[in-house]
C-alpha cells in the first residue's frame, strides 16, 4: 500500500485528495468526536463537504459494511464451529457491531469521500 492509492487514504484515514492531511478530527474511537470529519484538508485546503448532507449518502456504505462484517461472522463461524447456536452467532454479530461501530462509521465516510474527492495527480 503506497501514497497515490484510494486504499491507502481509506486506511490512513486521510486526505482523499493529497493523502497527506488528516480526514477526521480525531481517532475513530475518541467518542466525543466519532466520526467528525474537518472542513478542509490542513495541507491542500480542499472542502471536505462537497454539499449540505453530503455524507448522508456514506449510509449506504455503512450498511454494506455492516453486511460485510455479518457475512464474514457467519461464513467463519459455520466453517470453523459448525456446532455453534444460532444464538451465540447472533450475539457474536451484536457485540461485533457494537464494538466496530465507530471503527464502521468512520470507514464509510472515508470511503464516500474517495468516491466523490478526486485525487491530485502529483501525489
Amino acid at each position: 500500500m503506497r501514497k497515490g492509492t484510494k486504499l491507502y487514504s481509506i486506511i490512513k484515514f486521510k486526505c482523499p485528495s493529497c493523502h497527506e492531511g488528516n480526514f477526521f478530527i480525531s481517532h475513530p474511537y475518541n467518542f466525543k468526536n466519532t466520526g467528525d470529519v474537518l472542513d478542509k484538508c490542513p495541507k491542500c485546503s480542499v472542502k471536505y463537504m462537497l454539499e449540505p448532507g453530503f455524507y448522508q449518502g456514506a449510509l449506504y456504505v455503512a450498511y454494506g459494511l455492516g453486511v460485510a462484517l455479518f457475512l464474514l461472522i457467519w461464513l467463519l463461524c459455520t466453517l470453523f464451529f459448525p456446532l455453534l447456536s444460532v444464538w451465540i452467532q447472533i450475539s457474536l454479530v451484536a457485540i461485533s457491531s457494537i464494538l466496530l461501530g465507530p471503527l464502521l462509521f468512520s470507514l464509510s465516510k472515508i470511503i464516500y469521500a474517495n468516491i466523490f474527492i478526486p485525487l491530485k495527480k502529483n501525489v
